[in-house]
């Protein structure tokens, strides 16, 4: 609807003869239904380009407006206008007859899915990167957060045009994985009967033993080191802080070891068995979860072809690399950074983060108009380095946007949940899911910003109740379909299909009836705002808003009502907003259940 006033106003200024810029016609819904339905503040914006008062040129708008309309151009919006009026120094009301929303109800019923899908974003390409964990452990519930987040992003994106491609990098190269590796082999070795103390900076978790079990389960002895063999020489480890101990040494000293005493090839297989068991772990999560991506994108990938390397010849042909200590710096001070960044160490290994300067100039070099890249919150401090990168590449930065997730704080019983990655003592996203359900978990990670902290009670999520926000979205869908079966067993025929006079809609004049019409006709307006802003946030909040008209409207009025007409034109009411709502939730990856 405000997309047709906004053409019905651009074509009045156009008879007028003044010039403007479409996007400074703006059409606001009303607060107050005294003022009508939608209002423009056109003639305030465009008074000094048409060098006439505000309300002058406001009352030649309206009458302009009155002759389109007259003549029946634009007759999508024009016979739905009931009048059009100006208030104040110049604002523009609009106020639309019930004809303007009853037509909604076929459009909607004829569309399905498709109601509020636009082409707003066609030809633009857009990827969205996202959850992204290091494959050292199970995802836990504040990765779920992001993966909730990143796909009702990229869902919202191609519902309106967008080209998206969904990717997920794994980080298969560096430190960390050999931390895991180590820490398999050294519990295999424990399984094996050999007595060592396991590193204080090594992944503690049950998954690891079960890693190792496995190895020791198809492989017996053949891994086997004498652990006298393993401790030579390490520095000592940090049990507690300041006793001596250098646990970033330690673990550091162990992993030369595991690599020297098994050689290359025996390495390399538990070092592979670990990353494979645990990232096929992380893609049946995500697929439990409902989350699927086009790519797996590997970071060893980059390595092996050449693209690191590329990325900081490029730096260094630029002049935005220095050799200092031994170590290759990015200059990224120039570019805004609060500190220059190693990208080559002095032993000659690259960094992370010109592993990750290579992979975010490889996305820009794959065409996409726009990388969206998801966060956590903790990795603030990484954006300015990334963006300085991609400058002194050459590239746009602005083509890059980051989305910070804060971690999501479990509570259960009043109580929050500790979780420590490295510790293994954390709840993980599969647990939560079996625990409140995956349309819980999916729809209370997206109901705030990302950048806003979040709360995830437990018990709330598994209520069934009006309190639990999901719940009450997904009753309100279930009873439509109650609704329906109420009159198959009262064997009452309805006509399900609005007719084209849709004469049996003009008995919808309830402020429930209208209230709801009004509320499903803000989706399509608010899909795109969402999209726009990467805030799936606006979807929660919407469908609790329509689930609540909906539920008040159900408790307030009959719908199997003796008048054929009138119950025919409840039932198609309600019909569309099960579609409103089924279109909503399956954009959050939220089931839609036809009883509860």
């Amino acid at each position: 609807m405000k997309s047709e006033l906004k053409n019905l106003v651009g074509g009045a200024l156009y008879e007028l003869h003044i010039s403007h810029d479409p996007v400074a016609v703006v059409i606001e819904e009303t607060r107050d239904p005294r003022h009508g339905d939608f209002a423009s503040n056109i003639a305030l914006v465009l008074a000094k380009t048409a060098g006439m008062k505000p309300r002058d040129l406001a009352l030649r708008i309206a009458d302009t407006i009155e002759s389109i309309r007259q003549r029946g151009d634009f007759s999508e919006v024009g016979p739905h206008i009931a009048r059009v009026e100006v208030a104040g120094p110049g604002f523009i009301n609009f106020h639309l007859a019930a004809t303007a929303y009853h037509a909604l109800i076929p459009l909607i019923l004829e569309q399905g899915p498709n109601y509020g899908r636009s082409d707003l974003g066609a030809g633009k390409r857009v990827q969205v990167e996202f959850v992204s964990a290091n494959p050292t452990g199970p995802l836990h519930v504040g990765h779920g957060r992001g993966a909730a987040y990143g796909a009702a992003v990229a869902d919202l994106l191609a519902y309106v045009g967008f080209d998206v491609h969904r990717e997920y990098y794994v980080n298969d190269a560096g430190r960390q994985m050999d931390i895991l590796g180590t820490s398999v082999w050294l519990r295999y070795l424990e399984l094996c009967g050999e007595a060592l103390e396991f590193p204080s900076n090594g992944y503690k978790g049950d998954y690891v033993w079960d890693i190792a079990a496995t190895l020791h389960r198809d492989h017996g002895d053949a891994y086997r080191v004498d652990a006298v063999q393993l401790r030579e020489g390490l520095p000592p480890d940090e049990v507690t802080p300041g006793d001596g101990g250098d646990k970033e040494a330690h673990i550091d000293a162990l992993i030369v070891s595991a690599k020297r005493l098994l050689g290359d090839n025996r390495y390399r297989f538990v070092f592979e068995l670990g990353l494979n068991t645990i990232l096929d772990d992380i893609r049946d999560d995500l697929a439990q979860f409902g989350i699927s991506y086009q790519e797996w994108y590997s970071e060893r990938s980059l390595v092996e072809s050449g693209a690191v390397n590329r990325a900081v010849e490029r730096l260094r042909e630029a002049g935005h690399v220095y050799e200092q200590a031994g170590a290759l710096w990015f200059r990224s001070t120039a570019f805004g950074d609060e500190k220059d960044r190693v990208v080559v160490r002095e032993n000659g290994q690259m960094t992370y983060f010109a592993s990750d300067i290579a992979y975010h100039m490889d996305k820009l070099e794959r065409g996409f108009t726009r990388v969206i890249d998801v966060w956590g919150a903790d990795h603030h401090g990484y954006v300015p380095r990334v963006k300085a990168a991609l400058s002194a590449l050459g590239d746009d930065p602005r083509r890059l946007d980051v989305l910070l997730v804060q971690f999501a704080v479990l509570y259960r019983g009043g109580e929050k949940v500790q979780m420590s990655t490295r510790s293994g003592e954390f709840v993980t996203l599969r647990e939560l899911r079996k625990e409140v359900g995956r349309d819980a978990a999916r729809f209370f990670y997206v109901m705030r910003r990302c950048e806003q902290h979040m709360d995830f009670d437990l018990d709330l999520a598994k209520s069934q109740s009006a309190d639990n926000p999901v719940y009450y979205v997904q009753y309100a869908h279930a009873r439509v379909a109650s609704v329906l079966q109420q009159a198959a067993e009262r064997g009452i025929a309805l006509e399900l299909t609005p007719n084209p006079s849709n004469d049996k809609l003009a008995l919808l004049t309830e402020p429930h009836e209208l209230a709801l019409l009004k509320t499903m006709a803000r989706w399509p307006e608010l899909v795109e705002a969402a999209a726009l802003s990467e805030e799936p946030h606006q979807l929660t909040h919407y469908l609790r808003e329509l689930a609540n008209d909906f539920h008040t409207y159900y408790n307030a009025h009959q719908f199997l009502v003796d008048d054929a007409a009138l119950r025919d034109a409840r039932v198609q009411l309600i019909l569309a907003v099960r579609q409103v709502l089924r279109n909503g939730l399956n954009l959050l990856g939220v089931s839609a259940p036809e009883r509860m």
